[in-house]
């Protein structure tokens, strides 16, 4: 059975449903009356519901729709003249008649192709996307749930509440931020590993979440956040707004 210090331990975990057996029902037993992990465990929530939703993309409109408005569009033959019409007018309406059917089987198929392009393009995206957030979650999970992972917790000088969870057996770290403000146009904010005073990049932020940090955190000893102009810099350009001591 593990003591209560360890049980601080377990929130990330016990947010991703990977406890088990005794060691679930001791930390649900110390949930009751820790406020603080009852507090990181639905900060970790909250980050997976968001997570789950990062993939997610807007259906692309029906295609018979988007065909037949392409079709409305292409001019539509007059009524044939009568049987006494002049003979060159008759020719003429024919050829105009035979013009616009191609005008409409020529705008069909670019319809038609068109969408199939932008729809295999927007499933190839939404593919990629959901790769890219299965990836990302998954190492969020094996951060958060990893039997040495350590949280610390912190406010950046906007009120936001913030986490880092270090994992020195994944060699990784997360960060976890709730209530930070949209970053001003041009700007992003930029996570930086503090290594006995030297910072090292560790990747961009753009709005409330979690992300893994890139990079290593063996040799950090903080961790820092700044807002930086868009794409980031290759060191820091401004006061920062958080620098969080890591656990030793």
């Amino acid at each position: 059975m593990k003591h209560d210090e360890d049980l601080h331990t377990l929130t990330g975990a016990y947010a991703l449903d990977a406890l088990t057996g005794k060691e679930l029902h001791a930390f649900t037993a110390h949930l009751g009356h820790c406020a603080a992990c009852a507090r990181e465990v639905g900060e970790f929530e909250a980050t997976v519901a968001r997570l789950a939703a990062a993939a997610a993309l807007p259906a692309p409109a029906p295609m018979r729709q988007a065909v037949l408005h392409r079709i409305e569009t292409v001019p539509q033959p007059s009524p044939p003249g009568r049987p006494t019409a002049p003979a060159r007018l008759t020719a003429v309406l024919r050829r105009r008649a035979g013009a616009f059917a191609a005008a409409a089987c020529v705008a069909a198929a670019a319809a038609f192709g068109g969408l199939a392009a932008y729809q295999y393009q927007q499933a190839e995206q939404a593919r990629t996307q959901a790769r890219q957030a299965t990836r990302q979650a998954q190492e969020l999970a094996a951060v958060m749930a990893a039997p040495d992972a350590r949280t610390v917790h912190g406010r950046t000088t906007t009120g936001a509440t913030t986490s880092v969870t270090t994992s020195a057996l994944r060699d990784q770290a997360v960060f976890a931020s709730s209530g930070l403000p949209v970053p001003p146009a041009g700007k992003t904010y930029q996570l930086w590993f503090d290594d006995h005073g030297t910072k090292r990049s560790a990747g961009l932020v753009h709005s409330d979440g979690a992300v893994v940090m890139q990079g290593r955190p063996d040799s950090a000893r903080a961790v820092g956040l700044t807002l930086e102009p868009a794409g980031g810099s290759p060191a820091p350009t401004t006061s920062p707004l958080l620098r969080l001591p890591l656990p030793v």
